[in-house]
C-alpha cells in the first residue's frame, strides 16, 4: 500500500480542516515547500496537494503548488478548484503529475470524461461522501447523486482510480471508514485511494486488513502534522513486497 502525505493549502499555508469545514481550520507553521521536502526525505514517493481556496472559490494557490512540484522530486497529485479543461492543464503546467476532479464530475461530466480520455490515468476521480450522499464544492453542498451509482458510472467513463473520502472521518482522527471503503471498492474495477481519518499506524493496518487489494493507497494528513503517526515508520511498515502489508503484530 502506498502512503501519500497530504498538504492542504489555504492562503499559501499548510492547514487542516475538520470534516472540510472552512471555519474549523488548524494552521500549521512553516513553509509548505519545506513540508513537502520533509515528507520526501522521510521516504514518500507521492504527495497529495489540495488547493482549498480553489475548492471554496475564494482564490487559488498556484504559486505554492508550482513551488512544491519543483522542490518535491516525486509525483504530485492535486485537486481543489479544477472546474474545466483549462484548470486541469494549468495544474499540469505547474508540474503536477496527476489531477483530481471533484465538483467538475458533477457540473461538467462530459468535459470530465474528455479529460479522462485525453490524459488517462493522470486524471483521478474524487468521491467525497457523507454516507450514501455525494458532496461537492469543497464539501459545502450535497449533490443529488447516490454514492454507489456514481462510483459505477465513473468506472464506465474510463477512470482507473478514485480517491474516496468519508467526510465524517476527515480530520477527526478516528480511523478510516473501513466498511465504507470495502463496500465502495467492491462496486467497480477501480483502484481506490483511501482518505480521511488516519491517526496512528494501527489505522493503516486496519485499513489494509479490512479492504480488498484494489484499495492500494492511503492519504494521511493531520496525523503527520500532529505527530501521532510517524511517516518514515509507516512507510517502512508498508514496504514489504506485494500489494498488502502484513498485519500488525499482536500486543
Amino acid at each position: 500500500m502506498t502512503i501519500v502525505p497530504a498538504i492542504d493549502l489555504r492562503g499559501g499555508r499548510a492547514v487542516r480542516l475538520f470534516q472540510g469545514d472552512p471555519l474549523r481550520e488548524t494552521r500549521y507553521d512553516g513553509d509548505p515547500v519545506e513540508r513537502a521536502r520533509a515528507f520526501v526525505a522521510a521516504g514518500a514517493t507521492r504527495l497529495h496537494v489540495v488547493d482549498l481556496d480553489g475548492a471554496f472559490g475564494t482564490g487559488e494557490n498556484a504559486n505554492a503548488l508550482r513551488a512544491i512540484c519543483a522542490a518535491a522530486g516525486v509525483p504530485v497529485q492535486t485537486g481543489g478548484g479544477i472546474r474545466n479543461l483549462a484548470d486541469a492543464r494549468a495544474r499540469f503546467a505547474a508540474g503536477a503529475a496527476f489531477v483530481v476532479l471533484g465538483t467538475m464530475l458533477i457540473d461538467a461530466p462530459q468535459e470530465a470524461r474528455r479529460l479522462a480520455a485525453t490524459f488517462g490515468d493522470r486524471v483521478i476521480a474524487g468521491v467525497d461522501a457523507r454516507g450514501a450522499q455525494v458532496a461537492m464544492r469543497g464539501w459545502q453542498q450535497t449533490a443529488s447523486l447516490d454514492r454507489d451509482a456514481f462510483v459505477r458510472e465513473l468506472a464506465s467513463w474510463g477512470f482507473a482510480r478514485i480517491i474516496f473520502t468519508e467526510i465524517a472521518r476527515d480530520g477527526a482522527g478516528t480511523g478510516y471508514d473501513v466498511a465504507a471503503l470495502a463496500h465502495v471498492a467492491a462496486l467497480a474495477p477501480l483502484r481506490v485511494t483511501a482518505s480521511g481519518g488516519a491517526r496512528t499506524l494501527d489505522d493503516l493496518y486496519e485499513l489494509a486488513a479490512g479492504t480488498p487489494e484494489n484499495v492500494d493507497a492511503a492519504i494521511v494528513g493531520r496525523a503527520l502534522y500532529e505527530g501521532t503517526l510517524d511517516l518514515a515508520a509507516a512507510l517502512r511498515a508498508f514496504s514489504s513486497p506485494g500489494p498488502r502489508a502484513p498485519l500488525a503484530p499482536s500486543t
